[in-house]
């Protein structure tokens, strides 16, 4: 599964929180520093394959561009593989409770550092049970339309023109352009089904 770091990949089993109920929060935090800690901490955890899905559009080296303004949508989901047994699983943390991106990207940096707390601890069968609700389940199918329908391509398409008619349906249906988020997401799934039958 490919996650893209921008736009925001938001997983489909969590509800998003209502804007007009995140909260405000009082961490004194800046954007790199968050990321760097929140990246220390996924590494402590043994991860792989980190991404942090967001509105923020980030450089090659993951770090956000220079006075990169509080984008309107706050949410935050990180993707990363972790081994469970002898395979590695892909796990998903997501939060948006929030009013800016700064600041739920430090909670989920927190609730790693909680994780790895439980791992020190030796409790490991409870820190698997705290994986299993972060499991990046699949998406529900049931009843839902296939992802060239959802993005007005053919399947036979090639790859260009598929990332061509996701764009297009970003640019008019993002949240941050008055479109909505549900469907917003409807069409990010469908874009990741498209590439990964690709």
């Amino acid at each position: 599964m490919t996650i893209p770091s921008y736009p925001l990949a938001w997983p489909q089993t969590q509800p998003r929180t209502d804007a007009g109920r995140r909260v405000h929060a009082r961490f004194k935090v800046e954007i790199a520093d968050t990321l760097d800690d929140l990246m220390r901490e996924l590494d402590l955890l043994h991860t792989r394959d980190v991404v942090v899905s967001s509105m923020v559009a980030l450089k090659r080296n993951g770090l956000p561009y220079a006075n990169s303004p509080e984008p309107l949508d706050p949410g935050v989901a990180v993707y990363f593989d972790r081994r469970a047994g002898d395979t590695w699983k892909p796990f998903v943390i997501a939060c948006d409770h929030y009013t800016k991106f700064r600041w739920n990207l430090r909670a989920i940096a927190m609730t790693v550092e909680a994780l790895r707390t439980i791992a020190r601890h030796g409790a490991s069968s409870m820190l698997e049970q705290a994986f299993t609700g972060f499991a990046a389940l699949p998406p529900a199918t049931n009843g839902a339309k296939p992802w060239w329908e959802v993005l007005g391509v053919k399947p036979t398409d090639s790859p260009e023109v598929i990332r061509q008619a996701w764009l297009e349906l970003v640019h008019i249906h993002h949240p941050d352009t008055g479109g909505d988020t549900k469907r917003m997401a409807e069409i990010n799934a469908a874009y990741e089904a498209a590439r990964e039958n690709k």
